[in-house]
């Protein structure tokens, strides 16, 4: 948390904390995904009015994006802590297994946010399918990364195919999130996991 937001949570100008409000439109968002959720949808969860909104945050595109940002701070961070795995194997279990804990954790809404805004961002949120666009090509890149990493280091097969295993690790990756938000169950989920692990290459 900066200064600013620190300033605005514990007094004046504003009479509520950005922080939280925030929070409660990331709940609105992954729970209906971005074109589904109304300015009435948000904010009511926040606690304020539309002018306060958008003067706070600006309009629906740049709370999304915001909120966004809040969610890869705070349900994605397993994502760099799998990159840091010694192994590709490591890599692979560490992403599927924090997925699975992020998609089956307390009473937060299932599935993933970019996933379920992706699929119902319909053709006057071309920004915003940009935006996501652009953040999953960047967590791509740096998977293809590491795993070229893993191929050079000996971890992988010589002849492994680094963009098309990476492309299977997040078509499953994505494939959970999916499954999570039509009603699969943890122990599904989990199937899932041991499944895929039980066919990657890597030591």
């Amino acid at each position: 948390m900066n200064a600013p937001e620190r300033q605005i949570c514990k007094g004046r100008p504003r009479e509520f904390c950005t922080e939280q409000a925030l929070a409660a439109a990331l709940a609105v968002f992954w729970t209906k995904g971005y074109e589904a959720s109304s300015l009435t949808d948000l904010t009511e969860a926040m606690g304020i009015t539309r002018p306060s909104l958008y003067a706070a945050f600006g309009n629906k595109e740049e709370l999304f994006r915001k909120a966004l940002d809040l969610y890869e701070r705070e349900k994605l961070a397993y994502i760099g802590e799998a990159l840091a795995e010694p192994t590709s194997r490591g890599v692979a279990e560490r992403l599927l297994r924090g997925a699975l804990e992020s998609l089956t954790g307390g009473a937060q809404p299932r599935g993933c946010l970019r996933v379920i805004s992706s699929m119902t961002c319909g053709s006057e949120a071309t920004s915003v399918q940009k935006d996501l666009h652009a953040r999953r090509a960047s967590s791509q890149a740096a998977l293809i990364a590491r795993m070229e990493t893993a191929k050079a280091d000996g971890d992988l097969p010589a002849d492994t195919d680094v963009e098309g295993i990476t492309n299977y690790l997040l078509a499953i990756l994505q494939g959970l999130s999916v499954q999570a938000n039509n009603g699969a169950s943890p122990e599904q989920l989990e199937e899932v996991v041991r499944t895929s692990m039980a066919f990657w290459p890597g030591r």
